[in-house]
């Protein structure tokens, strides 16, 4: 008999490294694939995997089991990203007007941004919103599994998907016409 995400995560709460490692190994992979639609860059994908990584035994604290486990592990990536994303914006801001050397940095990332799919690249330009909720649902999870995640309605969900469709459709298009 398979013992339960929960179980683990209790387990884990509690000091169980063992336990601990097998929820790793259980989520890792799903950790980083939605760590990668939320950044949009493998990098940062990596290193926001990491920082959730080595954040997850205190937050196991806060895990009380009310919602499934992988649910509550998805809103702390979500999350993640949200902060990795503010901080990010705010060390662009102070790093406006830094000469030659933010000019070359900024190019390279551009470079690597131009490397990056079709999708991946699109995704990146939806609002914060709608491209989280993207990010979820491409994940292979239902819009009432992604509602829990984001704290809306499973409606909201729906509606959001339905908007970036459109907007990436939009994109493409005018793509096409260029």
């Amino acid at each position: 008999m398979e013992v339960t995400d929960e179980s683990l995560a209790r387990a884990a709460a509690e000091g169980d490294a063992e336990a601990f490692t097998t929820l790793l190994q259980r989520h890792y992979g799903g950790v980083f694939r939605l760590a990668f639609r939320l950044t949009g860059a493998q990098a940062e994908a990596e290193d926001l995997t990491q920082d959730v990584c080595a954040a997850l035994p205190a937050k196991l604290q806060g895990f009380q089991g009310s919602a499934r486990f992988t649910t509550w592990l998805y809103r702390v990536v979500v999350n993640a990203a949200h902060d990795s994303r503010r901080r990010r914006a705010t060390r662009a801001k102070y790093a406006d007007g830094w000469g030659d050397w933010e000019v070359d940095r900024r190019a390279a990332d551009a470079e690597t941004a131009e490397a990056l799919d079709w999708l991946t690249q699109a995704m990146r330009a939806l609002p914060e919103d709608l491209r989280d909720t993207l990010a979820l649902v491409l994940d292979d999870m239902s819009h009432a599994e992604a509602a829990e995640i984001m704290e809306v309605s499973p409606g909201t969900i729906s509606w959001r998907v339905s908007e970036a469709k459109k907007l990436l459709r939009a994109l493409r298009e005018s793509e096409e016409r260029s």
